[in-house]
């Protein structure tokens, strides 16, 4: 038997981020959904039980990290693109008026069934920053040039490049 999110008293935006993250592993090729998206996925996991009113607000406004709040300031999707979202990512650029919002479900405030989502989130996350990591165009420089002046303090390698300037 199949227990519907809402009935459980799981919150609004844990609702939300559930349905998000089961689509995230469902469709690992896929960055982003469309809202239409992530509400279909919570009215499936709402069995038979019609969704909650706030989970569409939730889903547009309460849950974005990359908007303003309103009032909701909850870190838990991310705007990708107008009308799509993902989950938060560590890394992700958001408005500082959500700084210290939470951006995953507490394991106590879920059914136990999706406690497992919070693990391979986890590590699904830790992909995605090690990629960033390892495709930053700024981090790829680091070590750069090093052999310019590998012979020589930097301090004499800049008098020698300024040499007849003036």
């Amino acid at each position: 038997m199949k227990t519907a999110l809402s009935a459980t008293h799981t919150k609004v935006a844990d609702e939300v981020w559930l349905a998000t993250a089961l689509l995230h592993r469902e469709h690992l090729e896929r960055a982003d959904f469309e809202i239409e998206e992530i509400m279909e996925r919570a009215a499936k996991e709402a069995g038979n039980q019609p969704l909650r009113p706030g989970v569409y607000v939730h889903i547009v406004q309460h849950c974005v990290a990359n908007r303003a709040p309103n009032p909701g300031r909850y870190r838990m999707l991310y705007e990708t693109a107008p009308g799509r979202r993902r989950l938060f990512r560590t890394g992700d650029n958001y408005d500082p008026a959500r700084e210290g919002a939470k951006t995953v479900p507490d394991r106590e405030d879920i059914p136990s069934k999706y406690a497992n989502l919070l693990d391979w989130v986890r590590e699904w996350n830790q992909g995605a920053v090690e990629d960033k990591i390892k495709n930053d165009p700024l981090l790829a420089l680091y070590g750069s040039g090093k052999d310019l002046w590998a012979d020589e303090h930097a301090d004499v390698y800049i008098r020698r490049l300024r040499e007849g300037w003036e």
